[in-house]
């Protein structure tokens, strides 16, 4: 087991003070009629947003279908997405690169039963749980 480096991460969490993370989460709901490989093909493209420097880390999930019981809470949403960004600057980055607009317009647009959009920052005092440890711990040897 490594020991713990404590001053490298109290410096980090200290950086994360300064930082507002916004959350961004978009819930989607297909038509009836769209295929499952046409949703497929939807969420693997999708995934590839996580690549744009205006994600911050990487940090985007793509999940689905929804486990929640009953399923009627669901409301018949197909998949989730949650992405980190540095601030609002960088989420409307997000939302305005080409990329995105592609995925979007081919992929869901014309095919969209429903959608939810809830983009929030993070508390300062929440922050450190925005980023796993081991995370903190690679930035200070970097």
């Amino acid at each position: 087991m490594r020991p713990r480096n404590t001053e490298s991460q109290y410096q980090n969490i200290e950086t994360l003070s300064r930082i507002m993370t916004v959350i961004h989460i978009v819930l989607f709901k297909f038509r009836k009629d769209v295929s499952a490989a046409h949703r497929q093909t939807f969420v693997s493209e999708l995934k590839q947003l996580k690549n744009l420097p205006c994600v911050q880390k990487s940090r985007l999930i793509v999940g689905g279908p929804s486990i929640t019981e009953p399923i009627e809470k669901s409301r018949g949403f197909h998949y989730a997405l949650v992405s980190y960004h540095k601030d609002a600057e960088a989420l409307a980055e997000y939302q305005a690169s080409h990329e995105h607009h592609r995925v979007t317009s081919t992929y869901f647009w014309p095919f969209k039963d429903d959608l939810i959009r809830f983009d929030f920052e993070v508390d300062k005092d929440d922050e450190h749980m925005c980023f796993p440890i081991e995370m903190l711990s690679k930035e200070a040897e970097s």
